[in-house]
């Protein structure tokens, strides 16, 4: 069955896990930066140097973004913006139809329409096998930590899972951090051609208890490096730190996208992420989870 994913082209952490039938509260979390609405954009500089244009940068939350080229970049390679990342991992019935699978995908794609806060979201099917059994994921960016909290308790979305989710899904997973990315609209949005494409990789760690602090931040830092060194394959990195206290069964998570499924191929087969891995990452990792799923332009069908 060949299945259209969605992305949205207007263009660090304990898993919390949630059985349908007994889903557990969401604390409110603390604000964060002011509204991307209207005028009143912060701009802030994080210390980090220059990078020629089309390359990409990395700043000491973990984001990385790609320079335009043709801007100065003391004014957009170093100016950051806060948000927060929210990925949503479904384990569907295994007798799911494809009208079902539609149904649940399109109305999670229509969230981002139905309340304020949501600036970028993409999902689609689990391309790959993993221990856990996940067959899809919804990735969300939201501007700041008070959106995701009432995005937890807004009644169109928790219409949405009780009509639309849970009767497709034995059990669904949560996990939100905070990260960087460029303070423009291009990247904040994940707008634009680059976004309508690709292959979007969710990696899940569980860092060993003795390790969390100034050695898993360092392993984060040399991955965010080699990120760097491969601009033509990924358009946006991010990673950060669990939010969501409901859970301890992993404590970072790593959102990639690449430009096609080729990119992707390419730097998971790639000397650079392997050495990175087993030198910084293996001796340190309790366990991992690692998922992706392709992006296809955005469909046409508001629920």
């Amino acid at each position: 069955m060949h299945f259209q994913a969605h992305t949205f082209s207007c263009s660090s952490s304990h898993l919390t896990k949630y059985h349908l039938n007994n889903a557990a509260p969401f604390k409110t979390l603390a604000s964060a930066n002011k509204p991307l609405y209207g005028t009143g954009v912060v701009f802030r500089q994080t210390g980090c140097r220059r990078f020629p244009s089309r390359l990409k940068q990395m700043n000491h939350r973990g984001g990385i973004n790609s320079s335009l080229e043709g801007q100065n970049p003391s004014t957009s390679a170093e100016t950051m913006r806060n948000v927060v990342e929210h990925i949503c991992l479904l384990k569907a019935k295994v007798d799911l139809s494809d009208e079902d699978e539609k149904d649940m995908l399109d109305f999670l794609y229509t969230c981002q329409y139905q309340m304020r806060g949501i600036l970028a979201i993409s999902l689609g099917r689990v391309s790959d096998q993993n221990l856990e059994g996940y067959t899809h994921a919804v990735f969300m960016r939201f501007q700041k930590k008070e959106d995701l909290s009432k995005f937890y308790k807004n009644p169109f979305y928790l219409g949405v899972l009780k009509d639309h989710v849970t009767p497709y899904c034995h059990e669904f997973t949560y996990f939100d951090y905070e990260s960087e990315v460029e303070d423009d609209i291009l990247p904040i949005f994940r707008k634009g051609e680059e976004f309508n494409f690709g292959v979007e990789y969710v990696l899940l760690i569980a860092f060993k208890e003795s390790s969390l602090g100034e050695v898993a931040d360092d392993a984060l830092t040399s991955f965010a490096k080699i990120l760097m060194e491969f601009p033509s394959l990924i358009v946006q990195a991010t990673n950060g730190s669990n939010l969501n206290p409901g859970s301890k069964d992993y404590t970072h998570a790593v959102v990639i996208r690449f430009r096609s499924s080729d990119a992707f191929d390419i730097f998971m087969g790639s000397s650079e992420y392997k050495d990175i891995w087993r030198s910084k990452f293996h001796p340190i990792t309790e366990k991992k989870l690692s998922i992706s799923f392709s992006v296809d332009p955005v469909g046409n069908e508001l629920m």
